[in-house]
């Protein structure tokens, strides 16, 4: 913990920021992390406070758990291409993060990873990834819609859950599974539409949350509901 610390340059010779490297320094504003950096270890930077923007280089392929967790004053963030893996609650907390830009290299978005991130407005998911963790956006409650691509073949638990402004979801082809409550509580949610066959879904993914769902005309494995939801060709929408 350095209570003075307001900025700070990692010099190119680092490879790598150890756990809890500068947790609870709560003047740092900024820091610049060089591409000669591959990893950042867990909660290296929980509760700076004060931390109000950055950018991860290149050469980081790995951001651990807890590593930004409750920094709520930050407001954008870069993950470079060469991250593969954002850890459980990289993000968790990080009430002002207004926006977001994923690298083209991540594969898998962690338990919790942006948990009560609640000034998110909008969010694109690059077509590497292929996992969304449980609670991944819980509670992201200015967030409005959400296109999940073909990449993506499974959703956790709660992944969206009690995102309270979210008004539709498009979901790619790639999906197979759906788990439980991942839109629960999506009390505005109007529209979710699919682009493949039916995937497999826990009977109360939908649960408070009010959706028509739309379909492909030639998709496989449909019914007239999905998750006590009712089920329209896209055609149909209005």
């Amino acid at each position: 913990m350095c209570d003075k610390l307001t900025s700070f340059t990692i010099p190119d010779s680092v490879t790598s920021i150890g756990n809890q490297a500068f947790a609870f320094s709560k003047s740092l504003t900024s820091i610049k992390i060089p591409n000669s950096v591959t990893s950042i270890g867990s909660m290296s930077f929980w509760s700076c406070t004060s931390l109000t923007s950055i950018t991860i280089g290149d050469g980081v392929t790995s951001i651990g758990g807890e590593v930004f967790r409750n920094c709520t004053g930050l407001t954008s963030i870069t993950i470079g291409d060469g991250v593969t893996s954002i850890g459980d609650q990289a993000f968790f907390g990080c009430g002002s993060l207004t926006s977001i830009t994923i690298g083209d290299g991540v594969t898998s978005i962690g338990i919790a990873a942006f948990f009560g991130c609640t000034s998110l407005t909008s969010l694109t998911i690059p077509d590497s990834v292929s996992s969304i963790g449980e609670q991944a956006f819980y509670e992201c409650t200015s967030l409005t819609s959400i296109t999940i691509p073909d990449g993506v073949t499974s959703i956790g638990d709660y992944a969206f859950a009690s995102c309270s402004s979210l008004t539709s979801i498009t979901i790619g082809d790639g999906v197979t599974s759906i788990g439980y409550g991942a839109f629960r509580n999506c009390t505005s949610l109007t529209a979710v539409t699919f682009l493949e066959d039916a995937p497999k879904i826990e009977d109360d993914a939908f649960e408070k949350s009010s959706p028509t769902i739309y379909r492909e005309a030639d998709a496989k494995g449909w019914g007239d509901t999905l998750a006590g939801r009712p089920v329209r060709l896209i055609t149909e929408k209005p």
